[in-house]
């Protein structure tokens, strides 16, 4: 969500999932699916359940479902930028590179500095074959101190850009 303050609703929302984020953390998927299901259930306007479900869905392997929930979570939570982000990087995973760069540039409407979205749009540009635009956003991801795993992966990308490289698989 946004970062404004939480509602009553949005704490009741954020209440009925966290058994399921606690199945999550335990990489019990397969649970998680069924309670946030049931969640979704008594509440179709939950967005937290629709992100979970997406991340559950995504482990799971079901990359295709995942990309709907993660679509569900944002048409009843358009600020929901981790759920923005998350179909930005599942968007490009199944090719439609066109719709992640759409969610890559929505999430960044929203948060401009932020590094996830940098990373996932850099991502989605570089998938697209846009190079220039793919430094832009990497080179903004770096000046945003991400964390050191996924910064040394992104300074290998760009130096293998700068010395015109062909680039290894994407990594998801």
């Amino acid at each position: 969500m946004s970062e404004k303050a939480l509602t009553p609703r949005d704490h009741a929302h954020w209440d009925s999932v966290e058994e399921a984020i606690e199945l999550l953390h335990e990489e019990r998927y397969r649970e998680a699916l069924s309670v946030l299901r049931d969640v979704l259930r008594e509440d179709s306007k939950n967005p937290y359940a629709y992100f979970f479900l997406g991340q559950a869905l995504f482990e799971s392997g079901e990359i295709e479902t995942a990309r709907d929930a993660y679509r569900a979570c944002v048409l009843v939570a358009p600020d929901h930028l981790g759920a923005r982000i998350a179909l930005c990087h599942v968007l490009r995973q199944l090719g439609d590179l066109k719709q992640a760069i759409i969610e890559g540039n929505q999430a960044l409407d929203r948060a401009p500095a932020d590094a996830d979205a940098l990373y996932a749009l850099g991502m989605a540009y570089l998938a697209r074959g846009d190079d220039a635009a793919a430094r832009r956003h990497l080179e903004a991801f770096l000046e945003a101190s991400p964390e050191f795993e996924v910064a040394t992966e992104v300074r290998g990308i760009l130096s293998d850009l700068a010395n015109g490289k062909p680039l290894k698989a994407l990594p998801s």
